[in-house]
């Protein structure tokens, strides 16, 4: 009789940090997770391509890539440091308060990006892959937008003390109301 234990059932995978140009290289890979995860057409890598080489190239830039035993992409998380010349900090300042806006938004680490191939969520990636993006972040707090909704997500960044920065926001161009969630830095205060 086999027996088996709980380590030898459990998905392995590594995490590894990509420099830009590595990030680069893959971004193929990386924006078929995305794809994957989002459940979007594939013709939108054509769309997302340039925008994630642009980002790659944005001050702060960092990004964790988790891969399974074959060297495949499984999930990916990537950031930046915020500033007021970007798309994303003027949607974002337009529906704060002034108040609000010199909390969150005076040193702050977007993140960017957060996918785990729909195999492999609930394993554990996207939590590993989060903390360690952010765990040498020199900014006060981190800021992420997320479309309004109980889902994996979602329930990740509450276990993990994100908070309401802006809720039932809508930026430019998108009927879907979102949740702009930040926390203070750094992350080592919660426990898995």
């Amino acid at each position: 009789m086999t027996t088996h234990t709980r380590a030898a059932q459990e998905p392995r995978f590594t995490l590894q940090a990509f420099l830009p140009n590595d990030f680069q290289r893959r971004v193929d890979d990386l924006l078929r997770v995305y794809i994957a995860a989002m459940r979007y057409p594939d013709m939108s890598v054509e769309h997302r391509r340039p925008t994630w080489i642009e980002h790659s190239r944005r001050s702060g830039f960092s990004c964790v890539v988790a891969l399974d035993e074959a060297d495949d992409v499984i999930g990916l998380c990537y950031g930046y440091t915020g500033g007021g010349h970007q798309w994303w900090n003027s949607e974002v300042r337009r529906g704060m308060t002034v108040a609000q806006a010199r909390y969150w938004m005076t040193s702050y680490r977007e993140l960017t990006e957060l996918h785990v191939r729909p195999d492999w969520q609930g394993a554990g990636v996207g939590e590993r892959m989060l903390r360690a993006m952010l765990r040498n972040a020199d900014e006060d707090v981190v800021l992420l937008s997320t479309p309004e909704g109980e889902n994996r997500a979602w329930r990740l960044y509450r276990r993990l003390g994100f908070t309401d920065a802006l809720r039932h926001h809508h930026f430019a161009g998108d009927a879907r109301p979102f949740a702009i969630l930040g926390r203070a830095l750094p992350l080592d205060d919660v426990r898995r």
